[in-house]
């Protein structure tokens, strides 16, 4: 994991949202900021291999904390554990591989936030538009074409039964 001098913004980051400077919250933002989208049990080891001792709870504390002081955003993919990230406020979007769970970024589809506009607001002020976009990365979709060729090659799935 990087130091703390690699993200040296986090201290100044967590002073202007008017959060206390505490090691633990350093830390978070930094694994957050070396690992994108991270669970917050991946930000927990990561926090613990550079503090030591600390509990899971104080891990989901801080990023409950970053994400409401707007340092963080969560993400919460169908399916998988919330996820976090440093990008915020510029409404981006994602990608999320069906086969390892890969999640990356995509740039707003087209335009200014929101991107998207809904048929029917109900009388909403939209501020912010979340699009997910479901598929399969590069490598599982190599592994998904090899697994499929190999079982043309067996002959699986073919019709077996006497004319």
């Amino acid at each position: 994991m990087p130091d703390a001098s690699e993200y040296p913004d986090a201290r100044v980051q967590l002073r202007a949202a008017g959060l206390r400077v505490t090691a633990p919250r350093v830390s978070v933002l930094n694994a957050v900021a070396a690992q994108p989208h991270s669970d917050a049990d991946s930000v927990a080891v990561k926090v613990r291999t550079e503090l030591g001792s600390v509990s899971t709870q104080a891990v989901y504390d801080v990023l409950k904390a970053c994400v409401s002081a707007g340092l963080l955003r969560r993400i919460e993919p169908a399916g998988s554990p919330a996820r976090y990230e440093t990008r915020t406020g510029d409404n981006h979007h994602h990608l999320v591989c069906r086969g390892c769970s890969t999640v990356v970024d995509v740039d707003c589809v087209v335009g200014q936030a929101p991107c998207l506009q809904p048929s029917d607001t109900h009388g909403f002020v939209v501020d912010e538009a979340e699009v997910v976009f479901w598929g399969l990365c590069p490598t599982c979709r190599v592994t998904q074409d090899e697994r499929e060729g190999r079982e043309e090659s067996q002959g699986v799935g073919e019709d077996r039964s006497p004319t």
